[in-house]
């Protein structure tokens, strides 16, 4: 049988090192001619004391530093033109997010309007981007969302709704994984965004289309690293091994995802954060065990080989150890601490018919799950998940 056709891009230089940041002018020195610095963070960052090194460093090295850190969770349309006009006034000719998610979407989307006159709403959806962009280095403080080596960028548009930027402009130059950015980050942020990782996995793995073998092979890695150290980066959060490992296996995850895309689980959470303001992991944390039952009348079979990658207890045909699965996923949620139930996030029954007809919209990522959902089944799944 031949190889079906498919394409893979990354980006294209990527450094691990513990503490790498506190010499991130060094690193970038090496790799980057421009001196002007954007610095895309949040205050928090600024506030636990993370950036004061790297700034240091930075300036060490000859790099004149401009800090945004209006970065907010879910961040809206105004927070990103407010980043490329500073990006605009100061002349920036490189772009730097650290933080999380929402810092590093960000990043790429300054780097981008900053240097263009396209307007950002027609910049929404797949290959819509056009022209160049700033030099852009990334450093992510989470093991979670993988942002540091995709080309998506997801905004808040409205009140409520969430919408992509995908294109090829969005892949850094340059990604800096240091994992002891993310010691700082509580339990139940760990959690949740450690088992958004592996929800980028898990939807590579079954995705309808894009699934190809070099994501197959990062997803399955990133699935071993995640299900490993996910219990033990939770409980003790200043272990070096676990941390670098998780942050290892969310960009392993995110490389996965960039290029066979994620589905449903992803679908039925952005309504929940743009309704409820909750953390984007979390509500990948929540939907993940009902869209698994769902999907498995068509995915059991990746799902039994997802099993033998994270040693799931247990033995049998695929079907078995599809159940087998989805009940190790279970038990790892509820060990690593994270919140389980809709209800118990403040999530009101009488909000569910809603929450189903906004996953409706997610159209660019329904199409890529298994199993069709419709908006009685997004309901359903929504039920399940209270």
């Amino acid at each position: 049988m031949t190889m079906t056709p498919f394409s893979f891009t990354t980006t294209p230089q990527i450094h691990v090192e513990w503490a790498g940041s506190r010499r991130l002018g060094e690193l970038l020195a090496d790799r980057f001619d421009g001196r002007n610095a954007l610095l895309v963070t949040d205050k928090g960052l600024i506030s636990a004391g993370l950036i004061d090194p790297v700034q240091a460093s930075l300036e060490a090295a000859g790099f004149s530093v401009s800090i945004f850190s209006d970065v907010v969770a879910d961040p809206p349309e105004k927070i990103v033109a407010a980043c490329a006009e500073t990006g605009r006034a100061i002349g920036a000719d490189i772009v730097i997010g650290l933080g999380g998610g929402s810092s590093l979407d960000i990043a790429k989307m300054a780097a981008v309007l900053a240097r263009s006159d396209q307007a950002l709403s027609d910049m929404y959806g797949i290959g819509n981007v056009t022209g160049a962009r700033i030099p852009m280095a990334l450093i992510p403080t989470t093991a979670g969302t993988g942002s540091e080596v995709t080309n998506i960028s997801i905004i808040t548009t409205g009140e409520t709704t969430k919408m992509g930027v995908v294109s090829n402009q969005l892949y850094a130059d340059f990604v800096l994984l240091d994992a002891e950015l993310t010691i700082g980050l509580p339990a139940v942020h760990t959690a949740a965004t450690g088992i958004d990782a592996m929800v980028h996995a898990i939807e590579a793995y079954t995705s309808k289309f894009k699934k190809n073998p070099l994501s197959d092979a990062l997803a399955r890695e990133a699935m071993r690293l995640l299900s490993a150290n996910l219990v033990t980066a939770c409980k003790d959060g200043s272990n070096q091994e676990a941390r670098e490992k998780m942050l290892l296996g969310a960009m392993l995850a995110g490389q996965a995802f960039s290029n066979s895309p994620v589905a449903a689980v992803h679908a039925l959470a952005y309504p929940l954060g743009g309704h409820y303001h909750l953390p984007h992991g979390l509500t990948n944390a929540l939907m993940l065990g009902p869209v698994l039952r769902y999907n498995a009348k068509v995915a059991a079979p990746l799902y039994a080989e997802l099993a033998d990658v994270i040693g799931a207890p247990g033995s049998g045909d695929a079907q078995a150890r599809s159940g087998q699965f989805v009940t190790f996923m279970q038990a790892l949620m509820d060990e690593s601490g994270a919140p389980r139930r809709l209800r118990d996030v403040g999530v009101t029954d009488d909000s569910l018919a809603m929450l189903a007809r906004d996953a409706m919209k997610q159209t660019r990522l329904l199409v890529n799950n298994p199993v069709e959902v419709t908006e009685e089944d997004a309901l359903e799944l929504y039920r399940e998940a209270y």
